[in-house]
């Protein structure tokens, strides 16, 4: 480039200056990197690619017209962003027969009762085929009672026995009546570490499933939140009667 001396100052007119492509040029002065940090931390810790094309534009007023970079990562930036590592999921199923294994969970309460004024819902699934059941309830106190009775039915019904089942450690699976039933049973009661909901991950990932597909058919149908039940319970029967992953 070439620029005429004025006095002892060389004067670039930049409105005249095009490149091969006939695209303006912009020549910005790189930033410090002390500046680019500041400037990063004043816009919310957004990327620097980001901040330098609102530059570019002129897109938002106040920042200065020069290109920030800095060396490396940005170490706060991680740190928000961060999340736990999820779990590995098992390259092979060591559960081989149906009711080897049920996991249950519940999941409530819900602000508006349903229209048989129920609250709570109690989603039992079988690890083996992932076949699921679904017990809506009024109170927490009535899930001992239902979870006895259906596994009564389902040993009477398909002639084999549960095994064990998994469930959180809450006061309505963790009680003396469910203890005694699973003694007299025989069945072991696998309990989930506290404040960590992935060993029970089938059953928080059925409960997900369900309540998002719920949403979505009382949006698609219009009807009332009161019809929330018989929106759970549709998925429920639809779902396991389709193809599945397992």
């Amino acid at each position: 480039m070439k620029a005429p001396r004025r006095n002892d100052t060389y004067v670039l007119d930049m409105s005249v200056a095009t490149t091969t492509d006939s695209i303006p040029t912009c020549l910005l002065s790189k930033a410090s990197e002390s500046d680019s940090i500041l400037w990063h931390r004043k816009l919310t810790h957004i990327n620097y690619r980001k901040m330098n094309y609102i530059v570019k534009n002129v897109l938002v007023l106040g920042i200065p017209n020069m290109k920030f970079s800095v060396p490396g990562d940005c170490i706060p930036y991680k740190k928000g962003k961060q999340r736990k590592k999820s779990h590995k999921s098992k390259s092979k199923n060591s559960i081989v027969t149906p009711l080897e294994l049920l996991h249950m969970d519940l999941f409530g309460p819900i602000s508006i009762r349903s229209i048989g004024g129920k609250s709570y819902c109690l989603v039992v699934t079988d690890d083996f085929s992932r076949f699921s059941w679904v017990k809506f309830l009024s109170s927490k106190a009535e899930t001992t009672e239902l979870v006895q009775y259906l596994i009564l039915g389902l040993e009477n019904l398909f002639n084999l026995k549960v095994r064990r089942i998994r469930s959180d450690n809450g006061s309505e699976f963790k009680n003396s009546k469910m203890g005694l039933f699973c003694l007299q049973k025989g069945i072991h009661h696998e309990f989930s570490a506290p404040h960590v909901p992935q060993q029970n991950g089938v059953a928080e990932r059925k409960n997900r499933t369900l309540v998002e597909t719920a949403r979505t058919m009382l949006a698609d149908s219009k009807l009332p939140v009161t019809f929330w039940a018989e929106a759970v319970n549709t998925p429920c029967h639809v779902l396991i009667r389709v193809l599945t992953v397992k």
